[in-house]
């Protein structure tokens, strides 16, 4: 991918003038008009919706072309864009995917004494991409399911010591078949989860995992398959016997029938094989997922059977029978494989896509002071699909035309009105598209990182996202609270626009506008709410509601050039609100915001809510918490786990890094909200 910032602003002039002329600015007139055109929103949208640009994924060419094609519009409306190294582009990594390194990197034995058992990688073991790279020679201790769950009095590390080793751990979960079950019924619960039981192992200070099949999942595939091998030979009898009966066969049914029996009898051999050999098979390095948080922390997954006799000797019976004692009376059966140690290398190669946000500003040269106003807009979308999607099983182009192609339109839009008046303004305008929203607010998230005008300079900040499919007339404008000022402008400004408005004073919320308010300063964002099309393949460019968004450019820009002549400035104000951090069930409140670009050392810390027991004890946006009651954290899952073993009320010891030194802070936790 081209390095941008090698090149100089009459590199820019270039690709401006190859822009095609109906997506840029067509004429100072146009530019200055008092109203919004709707055929400039629908060619400009329509662009970034098409499947020409892929979804624009991270890392796709799509996205490039996208951030190029933002760049170009900024240089034709007029921003000053050589804010990054002469460039509009501030670069950083993200990960794109994940391979297995060379053979000779992947390495698994067992070794006890004189004895060691070579595993083959791909038949007997495979590293996955849910665990990092390092070699390890470790002791193996089998921990059954892997479970630690206190609250439900099933605990399998309870009284047991795995600090440096290596941990045998069955997939899913005890009880699977009992309606009943303390864990979920006859429904997996989150204790089932690869994420969980790395987690948990990690916690525990383990060296790694190696995964293995369950007997149940091993007894319901090989039903599937019988069932599946059994229809085969029935459907292959069937087919003869239709053929015998007939006297006479006309070639097209002689070359129908034959290609029926060669298929049939493919398949029969294949479940047979599969049936004969047994279903005990690794799944694929990507089977647990495609990322790790814990980037020297190897998990692998092995062939039950290499384990089944280490099992059975230590314990002087079958895995089998071990696994239906635990159904019946829930009492973890675990312990050392003996003097077995697991002995190898794991290597897991993360591919990195240079990912860009697009920055440009607007000079107010009689400005009265020298903040700036920040409105911004996430171009990214989720290219193919994948884990984002809700349509996951599908691969096909995900447009985003509203998520959030409508919010990057609705910016250039606002950005070319306020142009238009630049010698109006009484402060400067920063305009910013923002990229890797939908894999965790990344791009605003960096910028607040590495502000390119200091963050005190900024007044506040105003996002759009998702604002092209205006129903019912209802529009919803988050961070209404964030600033005292801010309702009844919104209220007063409505009176002209008569919208059904919906006014949420959080100003933490699921886009950018989040990273800014994390720094303590108001922000505002306009959403017109999800539909049936969110984050799905038909989230098409013919679906916006193109007089609805013109009307809410309106609206935005209204209140841009209230704030920017208001004699006060708009000042910060904590509204309590519950954060993102949780993701579902009975967990006592912690009140941090996290950030999703502190990536293997630890749980990014964004900024805590005001008032929450994160505040309270001291925890600052930049902190990395690695320690939380003793449970070794590596990242936001550890962070969840560990606090599921606490209760509203308890008081709990982290340890935070902050500017590189550990920090002991004590957090009193509130009940779950």
């Amino acid at each position: 991918m081209l390095n941008m910032t090698r090149f100089s602003p009459a590199f820019f002039l270039l690709l401006l003038l190859s822009t095609p002329c109906g997506l840029l600015a067509e004429d100072a007139a146009a530019a200055a008009s008092e109203s919004t055109k709707v055929g400039a929103l629908k060619e400009t949208l329509g662009y970034l919706a098409s499947d020409k640009l892929e979804g624009r994924g991270i890392g796709s060419d799509g996205l490039e072309e996208a951030a190029q094609f933002i760049a170009r519009q900024f240089e034709a409306i007029g921003l000053k864009t050589d804010l990054v190294n002469g460039t509009p582009f501030q670069e950083f990594e993200v990960n794109v995917s994940s391979e297995m390194g060379s053979p000779q990197k992947n390495v698994l034995k067992l070794v006890s004494g004189e004895e060691t058992q070579e595993l083959k990688l791909g038949a007997d073991f495979t590293p996955l991409a849910v665990g990092g790279s390092s070699k390890f020679d470790a002791p193996l201790v089998f921990v059954g399911y892997g479970i630690s769950a206190p609250k439900l009095e099933y605990d399998e590390y309870a009284d047991l010591d795995v600090k440096g080793k290596f941990v045998v751990i069955l997939r899913k979960e005890p009880q699977q078949s009992n309606p009943h079950s303390v864990f979920d019924g006859a429904r997996a619960s989150q204790h089932a989860l690869f994420s969980r039981k790395i987690s948990n192992a990690y916690q525990q200070g383990a060296a790694g995992v190696i995964f293995i099949n369950d007997a149940q999942g091993l007894d319901e595939i090989r039903a599937h398959v019988q069932s599946a091998f059994d229809g085969a030979v029935a459907e292959l009898v069937k087919r003869q016997q239709e053929y015998a009966a007939q006297e006479k066969h006309s070639p097209e049914e002689i070359e129908a029938y034959l290609g029926a029996v060669t298929t049939l009898s493919k398949k029969i051999a294949e479940y047979g094989e599969q049936l004969e050999q047994g279903l005990d098979e690794v799944i694929p390095l990507t089977g647990a997922g495609a990322e790790s948080s814990r980037p020297n922390f190897p998990v692998l997954f092995a062939k039950r059977s290499v384990f089944e006799p280490l099992i059975e000797k230590q314990f002087g019976k079958p895995l089998s029978t071990i696994e239906v004692g635990i159904d019946h009376t829930l009492k973890p059966v675990v312990g050392p494989l003996g003097s077995w140690k697991a002995v190898g290398e794991a290597d897991i190669v993360r591919e990195k896509a240079t990912i860009r946000n697009v920055i440009g500003l607007i000079e107010a040269p009689n400005a009265t002071s020298d903040e700036v106003i920040v409105i911004g807009a996430h171009y990214d979308h989720l290219g193919m699909g994948g884990s984002g999607s809700l349509a996951p099983l599908t691969h096909e182009i995900h447009n985003g035309a509203d998520d959030n192609a409508s919010g990057t339109t609705a910016l250039l839009e606002v950005t070319r009105r306020l142009m238009a008046k630049k010698d109006q303004l009484r402060h400067r305008i920063l305009v910013i598209a923002f990229t890797g929203e939908e894999e965790g607010l990344l791009g605003s998230a960096h910028y607040v990182k590495e502000p390119v005008i200091p963050l005190e300079k900024t007044l506040m900040m105003f996002n759009m996202d998702m604002v092209g499919r205006l129903d019912e007339n209802k529009l919803i404008a988050m961070g209404s609270g964030t600033a005292e000022m801010f309702e009844p402008l919104l209220d007063r400004l409505n009176e002209k626009h008569k919208f059904e408005l919906t006014k949420d004073p959080g100003g933490f919320g699921p886009s950018d506008h989040s990273s800014f308010y994390a720094k303590q300063m108001p922000v505002l964002a306009l959403f017109t709410g999800t539909h049936n099309d969110y984050h799905r393949p038909s989230d098409d460019a013919d679906k916006i509601n193109y007089e609805g968004m013109a009307r809410i450019i309106d609206y935005g820009i209204d209140f841009l050039l209230a704030i920017d002549k208001a004699d006060d400035r708009p000042k910060y104000v904590a509204v309590e609100s519950k954060q993102p951090e949780m993701r579902g069930g009975s967990r006592p409140y912690f009140g941090s915001i996290p950030d999703f670009t502190v990536v293997g050392k630890g749980y990014g810390i964004q900024g805590s809510s005001p008032g929450s027991p994160a505040a309270e004890a001291g925890i600052k946006g930049g902190d990395i918490l690695i320690d939380l009651g003793g449970n070794r954290i590596g990242g936001l899952e550890d962070f969840d786990a560990a606090l599921r073993k606490f209760k509203g009320g308890d008081k709990v010891e982290v340890i935070v890094l902050r500017d590189g030194k550990e920090v002991k802070l004590t957090v009193t936790l509130a009940p779950p909200r």
